[in-house]
């Protein structure tokens, strides 16, 4: 796999001679839309054997990695010829590495909600390992919303994917409830109906597994919270289930903060098969312009959650969307939710160039409408890339992506090359 980042000049056809792979192919596997209108900076992946690249005048070897998304260390060692990094010449032919050897075998949740096209799903699932199906909603009397669940429990289990039930504290027209938890963290017999409607719907829906959602639950409830889970693995284990839980993104034990004081990471992972860590929306709907996920604090949520964790058990969050924001940005004010894929059509339909942050391993644009200015941040192959590398350097047990229900090729494309998904039925 090569991630090829276009250039002023260049066309498909001038990229497929390039890599020696044919046009047709290259628009396939990155389902173009627009293969004769590439914007600058955009990501195409190649999937190719070797690549030999000739150094042009004002080429770097920095300059050359990240055209092709591999490091400069990648390419030294791939040429131990180049003895001084900083001395390559105009004509000089350099070896670019191709990573082929998959880096192991990982498990692969992804959350999709009842609405996702079969198109989409059917392209989604062989990337799989559970399909989490968002969501259950509890009642403050235990019982359950209902969810139109069957087909994609169906389509789940014909290609070996597991069907995993999420139940979470969304009070009913709103958001998630701190106290709506409360309730159900307190009253025993709100407790054990709400156990008792799980174990009914796992068994008639033909689930293979819970993933429990409770989000800005009250400091004050986090023993009752782990109660609660240790109640809940008694019951569901036993009977085979598969267990996991979805935590906020934290970095100390004792972090601050509504969404987070309540989610006990050590004792999660005591009790669970899955801690579904929740790595992203550093930019988010209300918040100032950013990398919706940025590596560096991506990498200190899982420094710490290795300490108290075991490794094999985390899925890392991976987002599949970005955020334009209109700019000078005001507090409070929203930015527009984008697919990657539509962030692109957006940079071409602006005439903008894609640019990428090597701080945050994130691509961003800025563009003009209506006399303001606008900057999306979004994923391509190069950020996806740089955080799927995360999961090997970590030995973590895999991924968990929110959400689904837009499909990004380039994503699978890498996720494919770096690794085997795992299956479970």
């Amino acid at each position: 796999m090569v991630i090829y980042v276009v250039k002023p000049g260049d066309s498909i056809y001038s990229i497929s001679q390039a890599f020696d792979v044919p046009a047709s192919k290259i628009i396939s596997d990155n389902q173009l839309d627009h293969p004769n209108s590439l914007v600058i900076g955009q990501t195409i992946v190649i999937l190719t054997e070797n690549k030999l690249h000739t150094v042009t005048r004002g080429q770097s070897l920095y300059s050359i990695a990240q055209s092709y998304g591999v490091t400069v260390d990648e390419i030294l060692k791939a040429n131990p010829q180049i003895t001084n990094s900083s001395r390559i010449v105009p004509g000089q032919v350099i070896t670019i590495p191709v990573q082929n050897e998959k880096l192991g075998t990982i498990d692969v949740n992804g959350y999709a909600f009842p609405n996702i096209s079969n198109d989409v799903l059917k392209s989604t699932l062989p990337y799989l390992t559970y399909l989490s199906i968002f969501s259950y909603q509890v009642k403050p009397d235990g019982s359950l919303s209902a969810i139109n669940d069957a087909p994609l429990i169906q389509m789940a289990r014909e290609a070996g994917v597991a069907p995993m039930m999420v139940i979470t504290n969304i009070k009913e027209g709103a958001s998630f409830d701190s106290g709506l938890a409360h309730i159900i963290l307190t009253n025993q017999q709100a407790q054990d109906a709400l156990i008792n409607n799980v174990l009914e719907t796992l068994n008639t829906k033909n689930y293979a597994g819970l993933d429990i959602d409770f989000e800005y639950i009250f400091p004050a409830d986090r023993e009752n919270y782990n109660s609660f889970l240790r109640k809940l693995t008694e019951r569901l284990r036993p009977r085979g289930y598969t267990i996991a839980t979805s935590l906020a993104p934290k970095t100390s034990a004792g972090q601050k903060g509504l969404l987070y004081e309540a989610h006990d990471y050590a004792a999660h992972g005591s009790l669970v098969d899955h801690v579904i860590l929740m790595t992203y929306e550093w930019g988010y709907t209300y918040g100032p312009p950013m990398a919706v996920s940025p590596i560096k604090p991506v990498k200190q949520v899982l420094d710490f959650a290795v300490t108290v964790i075991p490794r094999e058990k985390i899925l890392m969050g991976m987002p599949n969307y970005g955020y334009d924001w209109t700019l000078p940005y005001v507090s409070g004010s929203a930015a527009k939710t984008v697919s990657n894929t539509g962030a692109v059509d957006l940079a071409l339909q602006k005439g903008a160039i894609i640019e990428y942050d090597a701080a945050s391993q994130a691509p961003f644009f800025n563009y003009y409408s209506n006399g303001k200015r606008h900057v999306v941040w979004f994923d391509d192959a190069r950020s996806v890339n740089a955080r799927l590398k995360l999961v090997n350097q970590y030995r973590l047990g895999g991924v968990s992506y929110w959400t689904i229900n837009k499909f990004f090729p380039q994503n699978w494309l890498v996720l494919n090359s770096l690794y085997n998904v795992r299956k479970v039925l």
